[in-house]
């Protein structure tokens, strides 16, 4: 016994749309996910072919960036010799600033030496002659000595004699005054051991105690120093 299947139209089913291949069963589902419509592995070709043609397309963009910086003006960066040439230079100059200082300290060395040799000569020369202004005024004196010698040889009257000597004294001792030379005052002072000098004591009534009664030797000093204390007795009473 024959039996017949019944057909979609029997059963009330609508019929299945046919997709661009022929195939049928493509549904409004699979029309919306046709980037998946061939499988996992089409999606993986897919993703690979973007992936190759990315290298390609950034050497591109820099060879573009590269061209607009030309054209727009900008420099390009110095290559390996540039940088070489430019280092080169740079230690040229550094070489020739060092030798131009190294000159010149040659230079104040070699004046700082004239010029401590020149005050040493200039310091040793002033010790030198460091008396000349006094000798200088001196001669006079000695001058008047030798006429006085030379009149006392052949002058019986010892009286001028004497007073000519005395003049040649306080010649002498004005000279002296002059580059600050000055007695010592000693008779009737308190005794000082900064300025006398005590050989002796004795007992008088007519000064006080611990006082210079004799003067033995003059005391000088030269300005404010000291240069010989006064040689004196001092009176010491019981």
């Amino acid at each position: 016994m024959n039996h017949t299947q019944p057909s979609d139209r029997a059963t009330g089913e609508p019929d299945q749309p046919m997709t661009e291949k022929g195939g049928i069963g493509a549904g409004p589902d699979l029309a919306g996910h046709g980037a998946n419509a061939g499988g996992p592995d089409a999606g993986a070709d897919a993703t690979d072919a973007e992936t190759a043609a990315e290298p390609g397309e950034q050497v591109d963009a820099r060879e573009q960036a590269d061209g607009a910086g030309v054209s727009g003006g900008g420099t390009a960066e110095p290559g390996p010799e540039g940088e070489a040439e430019k280092l080169r230079q740079e230690a040229e100059n550094y070489k020739r600033e060092a030798e131009e200082t190294h000159q010149r300290l040659l230079r104040l060395q070699a004046d700082y030496d004239n010029f401590r040799r020149r005050t040493r000569l200039e310091k040793e020369e002033f010790v030198k002659y460091a008396s000349l202004s006094l000798v200088e005024r001196l001669l006079p004196v000695l001058d008047n000595f030798e006429r006085a010698l030379a009149a006392a040889r052949n002058a019986a009257d010892l009286d001028s004699f004497a007073k000519g000597v005395d003049m040649i004294y306080r010649q002498l001792a004005d000279v002296l005054a002059q580059e600050g030379l000055e007695p010592i005052k000693a008779v009737g002072e308190p005794f000082n051991p900064e300025f006398h000098q005590a050989v002796m004591q004795v007992e008088s009534e007519e000064y006080d105690d611990n006082v210079v009664v004799e003067e033995l030797q003059k005391g000088y000093k030269l300005k404010e120093k000291v240069i010989r204390p006064s040689m004196v007795k001092v009176n010491a009473r019981p």
